[in-house]
């Protein structure tokens, strides 16, 4: 009898085994929907850290490429059926694309526009909803980056102007703003599209035969991808030209002006742990990064017969010699 009483509660208290585990609170889930440059997705992770998350450790990493961007719903709709804790969206395509797949899932982006103006959320201070995150302005940019890229190279006069349709919404402020700013430097501007790494390469080859005096490089997904291709091709053109983050002239292109889009991926990923810990997107206000960075590439410079202005050299944060 009593072998059977202590059976029947060995039997007993193994099956309660099972349902202590299921009761085990699990791990969050991110879903990060970003572009390759691993810098960015370092600085998400730091980020994160920040707050108390480390991946494998406290919280998961469902890693979704976002400059696929035909693919953009059908990676956001994945993450959703997965039923992440938190979406990232590391650019403007992404978080519209997540956003269009759930109304209830937080999301935190990052974007290089005005969200208002976008649509991404009603207001910057209560953004509203499920969506808030990181503006870094880079097309209320263009103007200043034009006028440093004339201080640059004075002669110039006709600029090519490389944008990616694709990125459709950056790329009509970028545009609108450059050509008002062209027209009130008297400056001539040609804009030209690239969806892709061939369409880059084909935009060249029309360089190659309108010959103009420098180039403009749009703030895009794809040429943040594809940034040694467009650094190479601009070298072997000997076209200067100016870029919208500091990975280009890492990558030896001659100069950048704008935002740090590594700090914002940063504050991205302190916005998401912030959010893990409770925090709902609609009482956190989209920042706005203000870490302007002007970068100049000096060897490019002399390798292009360029002298650097010394008003530019002491104006910039970095000059990699």
């Amino acid at each position: 009898m009593i072998g059977r009483r202590l059976f029947i509660t060995l039997l007993g208290g193994g099956a309660a085994w099972p349902l202590a585990a299921r009761a085990q609170p699990a791990m969050p889930v991110v879903g990060l929907l970003s572009p390759d440059p691993p810098d960015l997705v370092q600085a998400f992770h730091r980020g994160l850290k920040e707050t108390g998350y480390a991946e494998r450790e406290n919280v998961g990493i469902e890693y979704r490429p976002s400059h696929q961007t035909d693919r953009l719903p059908e990676f956001a709709v994945d993450l959703v059926r997965r039923n992440v804790d938190v979406i990232a969206a590391g650019n403007t395509t992404s978080a519209f694309a997540a956003k269009a797949a759930t109304t209830t899932i937080p999301i935190v982006f990052t974007t290089p526009g005005d969200p208002v103006t976008l649509g991404l959320v009603t207001s910057l201070a209560r953004p509203g909803g499920n969506l808030t995150g990181i503006s870094w302005l880079a097309g209320e940019l263009a103007a200043k980056r034009l006028e440093m890229l004339h201080e640059l190279v004075p002669g110039a006069a006709r600029i090519a102007l490389l944008v990616e349709p694709n990125n459709a919404r950056v790329t009509e402020t970028t545009v609108r703003d450059a050509e008002a700013a062209a027209r009130s430097m008297g400056l001539q501007i040609r804009v030209h599209d690239a969806n892709t790494s061939g369409e880059i390469d084909a935009a060249f080859a029309s360089f190659a035969r309108e010959r103009p005096d420098a180039l403009f490089v749009g703030s895009s997904p794809l040429f943040n991808l594809r940034r040694i291709q467009l650094v190479h091709l601009a070298s072997y053109h000997r076209l200067p030209a100016t870029y919208s983050g500091r990975l280009y002239p890492e990558a030896g292109g001659l100069m950048s002006y704008g935002a740090s889009v590594t700090d914002a991926f940063r504050q991205m990923g302190v916005y998401t742990g912030r959010i893990l810990k409770g925090a709902k997107p609609a009482d956190l206000p989209v920042l706005q990064s203000t870490k302007l960075e002007l970068v100049i590439n000096h060897q490019s410079a002399r390798m292009l017969g360029i002298t650097v202005p010394d008003k530019l050299l002491v104006a910039a944060d970095e000059v990699i010699e």
